[in-house]
């Protein structure tokens, strides 16, 4: 398959860059072709302008800024995201891309205003390999905001994708043992994905 990895974590000696090098090598070894954007790497600028929110509905020239990620996104049959749960939240800098590049026109067909229609429908799959500072209790207690943006959004989008949500919970307390044991975990799903 072909695969868009969007990786979003700033700092390259995180557990976050271990993970995110564990999900390429494993999808590479499986045969996968893989599109790897690091989101940081590629200073991908995750603020809507106000010419973008203005034109945001306009489908002939929306895409215009951000063309290149749509062509990535468009030419993709699976999508992988690895990033770090923050305040409850996606990091900033994946949000504004979600927010840039899941647009009328790429992910909804607005052509009838009153039948919106997912238009991802080329994603057949998607992960999204994550890790929470707190325990899944806590995570459930706010309403685990990230995993519904994934199972339930991101899967409206594509019109019934296969989801997979691959968390570590409590970072806080995690140990070399929990963390070599969670990197092994990933790279055997990335690996029949």
């Amino acid at each position: 398959m072909r695969i868009l990895v969007l990786y979003a974590h700033p700092v390259e000696t995180s557990f976050h860059a271990a993970m995110h090098a564990r999900v390429v090598t494993a999808l590479r070894a499986a045969g996968h072709e893989v599109d790897d954007c690091d989101l940081y790497a590629e200073n991908f600028n995750p603020v809507l302008t106000r010419e973008e929110r203005l034109n945001y509905h306009n489908t002939a020239v929306n895409r215009t800024p951000v063309q290149s990620y749509v062509d990535r996104l468009e030419r993709a049959e699976a999508l992988v995201l690895c990033f770090p749960v923050w305040c409850f939240g996606l990091p900033a800098i994946l949000k504004g891309w979600f927010d840039r590049v899941l647009m009328p026109g790429v992910s909804l067909d607005i052509s009838d205003p009153a039948h919106v229609k997912p238009a991802l429908t080329n994603l057949k799959k998607i992960a999204a390999v994550t890790t929470y500072g707190r325990p899944r209790g806590m995570a459930l207690l706010m309403g685990d905001p990230p995993r519904k943006v994934i199972k339930r959004y991101l899967r409206a989008l594509t019109g019934g994708a296969k989801v997979d949500y691959l968390a570590y919970y409590h970072m806080n307390v995690a140990t070399p043992e929990t963390l070599k044991r969670h990197l092994d975990f990933v790279a055997a799903r990335m690996a029949r994905f």
